[in-house]
């Protein structure tokens, strides 16, 4: 289970007691939210694409949506979401606990700009009803992204 592979790789920095598991779903962004007491805007939700031959992960505000323009403008493709067999055999993780952690080799991860309003963040841990609260230079260093993108919408309206 990917969960199991998510506290592995936490463990090798004395994270993995931080891992969050409910007795309840948590994957959406609104039941994530409501698992965690919090506003939905605080859950990082993992967007899973296609560029090319390469698959990526978009780790956004949970009140963010995908700006067709902004991503066909930074990628040089339109935005083509995985499908949630793709997402599990690609990226590692099933829809709904998909998050950039423990990812399989060769997935891009790119923090989307709607993440550096909140001081701490709420990201999935690889299962449907688990998560883990990190800061965002946290966030930054466990995810290894890439690069930080401007690619959402609607956050900023908030």
């Amino acid at each position: 289970m990917a969960i199991e592979k998510v506290k592995v790789y936490f463990r090798q920095y004395g994270m993995e007691e931080k891992i969050l598991e409910f007795p309840v779903s948590s994957a959406t962004v609104e039941l994530a939210a409501q698992a965690l007491n919090c506003e939905p805007c605080r859950i990082a939700k993992t967007l899973s694409f296609m560029v090319g031959e390469n698959p990526i992960l978009i780790v956004a505000a949970g009140d963010a949506k995908i700006d067709n323009a902004k991503y066909k403008a930074r990628f040089g493709t339109k935005a083509k979401m995985l499908t949630p067999e793709e997402a599990e055999t690609l990226i590692g993780h099933a829809v709904g606990g998909v998050c950039p952690f423990a990812v399989n080799e060769g997935v891009a991860v790119y923090l989307d700009e709607s993440l550096k309003r909140f001081e701490t963040v709420f990201p999935a841990c690889g299962s449907a009803n688990s998560a883990i609260e990190l800061t965002i230079p946290e966030l930054e260093k466990y995810s290894g992204y890439t690069e930080w993108a401007d690619v959402c919408k609607a956050w900023q309206e908030m």
